[in-house]
């Protein structure tokens, strides 16, 4: 039996554009994708912290060091420029796989460059 775990995500990043007639999909800087793991046309999930809305869409590489992050198509009216957004892929792992599992996590500055990475996330208390 698989597990679907968090594979990796993009956290606090900043909406830059919001193009509705560009063709469907999120454009990302590409330096965030590599840190992240994130391939071009994988599946992603995006977390609007800004309006709370949630949509799966596909990853597009942006220009590295860009600082972009394009909602495009009809998932543009999901999200408006300045927006927080976290974007999250997940994978499917076997026992032994999801056993030895880290995710890799980078976490944004408001201008879309690495504040820092980790591969797990704090406990959260009480």
């Amino acid at each position: 039996m698989l597990s679907r775990l968090l594979k990796c995500k993009i956290h606090r990043a900043v909406v830059t554009h919001a193009e509705l007639h560009y063709e469907g999909s999120c454009a990302i800087d590409g330096v965030l994708m590599d840190l992240a793991g994130i391939r071009e046309y994988e599946e992603i999930h995006v977390w609007n912290v800004t309006n709370g809305k949630r949509f799966t869409t596909y990853a597009i590489r942006g220009e590295d060091n860009s600082g972009i992050i394009s909602v495009n198509g009809g998932a543009a009216h999901q999200a408006d420029v300045g927006d927080l957004v976290i974007i999250a892929t997940f994978g499917d792992f076997t026992e032994a796989e999801a056993n030895a599992h880290k995710p890799r996590l980078v976490y944004a500055n408001p201008d879309n460059t690495v504040n820092h990475t980790a591969n797990c996330i704090p406990v959260q208390v009480a």
